[in-house]
């Protein structure tokens, strides 16, 4: 029997990196994450994931179809498996409680993966524009730190750190090369990957770095990673078995799909066998910017995109009109790959306005998280229970495809 491989998550957000592990085979003994609301969705999922294994399946899908609340959901599942969920931020006030809950998580076992990326804002090229001081006093900058002392605690063999591209050039390059230094003092050879989600069959354009990191101590080779899906569908594929909506409408749980799964939805396991659709909802809109909505939806049916500029005076609230003239985009549903899906999406829906001029609206979380590759069976918690679209909005922005994800870990399965 191959022993089970296990792995932290450090900076787990809504768990999209989690995922994928857990579907190459990987075990995961600890989530740890700051932010409350996305610390309730892993523990959905921690539900989620135990009940599929004890065959009480049925006790998840009443939960989808609202028949129970979430507090029956998670007593049916064992204390300790809750417990792995550790609502912390890292640092070095907390690093002693996370390191002595993950301890008694691990009895002894040991860690042979560790993953994560911190908060990327610090690195985004949008994050430093938008900064007085282009985010150089931001102490997000040093999370890196912070990852580097769980490798220094728990010795994996192998860890992946993944961010956004801008890490690279932030500081003029300055973090990654102080990032790769510090992984080195620490035993750590790093090997670093440009991604592009769209080629690992999520439809989504959403470029990453990932730092795959192996201890030197050992005999490890770290092959390429190769994209596995050819892009042979379009965005319409998540859109076309979705009863339709108007602005403001939508059922978060128990909700019925319009038809059945088309092949993008079977062959990257979005509606993966449970018939139940949840949160399906859409955020209401103002008269003003339906108008707006319904002319950037003809505009892109021309080939042609929005410039704030150019719409009609009246429609012009925004006192800032010299920079971000996109600020209105529309999701086109012929495109083999949608524009990045980003935590802004939590704010307002404008940069993803639904490709039905009908429906006339910003795209609901589902639509969203499907644009992420996350199965409809995932579902995105709020701290209070049925109050949850910007959280989970929010937790969508932030999360790595499970799909891409998917891809990385089976190439470091085989690499154990």
């Amino acid at each position: 029997m191959i022993k089970k491989l296990n792995f932290i998550d450090l900076f787990a957000g809504a768990g999209g990196l989690s995922e994928g592990f857990i579907r190459a085979g990987f075990n995961p003994i600890a989530h740890v994450e700051m932010d409350e609301a996305a610390c309730y969705t892993l523990k959905t999922r921690t539900a989620y994931h135990y009940l599929k294994g004890k065959k009480k399946f049925d006790e998840y899908v009443k939960y989808l179809k609202g028949e129970i609340n979430r507090a029956t959901l998670y007593s049916s599942v064992p204390e300790e498996e809750m417990n792995s969920v550790i609502n912390l931020a890292l640092s070095d006030e907390n690093n002693p409680a996370i390191f002595k809950r993950i301890d008694k998580l691990l009895q002894k076992q040991p860690v042979d993966l560790i993953i994560g990326g911190p908060p990327c804002q610090a690195y985004s090229l949008v994050g430093r524009a938008r900064s007085a001081n282009g985010m150089e006093t931001d102490p997000r900058n040093h999370l890196y730190l912070q990852y580097a002392k769980f490798l220094k605690k728990y010795k994996p063999k192998m860890f992946v750190f993944e961010n956004v591209l801008g890490l690279r050039s932030a500081d003029g390059g300055g973090y990654f090369k102080k990032m790769v230094k510090e992984f080195d003092k620490k035993g750590y050879g790093v090997k670093d990957f440009l991604f592009n989600a769209c080629d690992f069959g999520v439809l989504q354009n959403r470029k990453r770095i990932v730092l795959v990191g192996y201890r030197k101590d050992l005999n490890i080779t770290v092959p390429g990673i190769e994209p596995v899906f050819d892009k042979q569908f379009k965005v319409q594929s998540i859109f076309q078995d979705l009863p339709k909506l108007q602005a403001g409408q939508g059922k978060d749980k128990g909700d019925k799909y319009a038809s059945d799964k088309n092949d993008y939805l079977d062959s990257a396991h979005i509606r993966n066998g449970i018939d139940v659709l949840t949160q399906h909802v859409s955020r209401p809109h103002t008269d003003q910017d339906k108008e707006i909505y319904r002319i950037a939806v003809d505009l892109m049916k021309q080939g042609d995109r929005l410039n704030y500029i150019n719409l009609p005076e009246k429609l012009k609230t925004h006192k800032n009109r010299h920079s971000f003239f996109d600020r209105f985009k529309v999701v086109n549903a012929e495109a083999v790959a949608a524009q990045t899906v980003v935590a802004h999406i939590a704010k307002d829906g404008h940069y993803y306005i639904h490709p039905d001029k009908k429906q006339n609206r910003s795209i609901s979380v589902r639509e969203a998280a499907r644009l992420q590759s996350f199965p409809d069976d995932f579902y995105f918690e709020g701290v209070k229970e049925g109050r949850n679209r910007t959280a989970a909005f929010k937790q969508i922005g932030n999360a790595v495809p499970p799909l891409m994800a998917q891809s990385m870990a089976k190439v470091i399965k085989d690499i154990f």
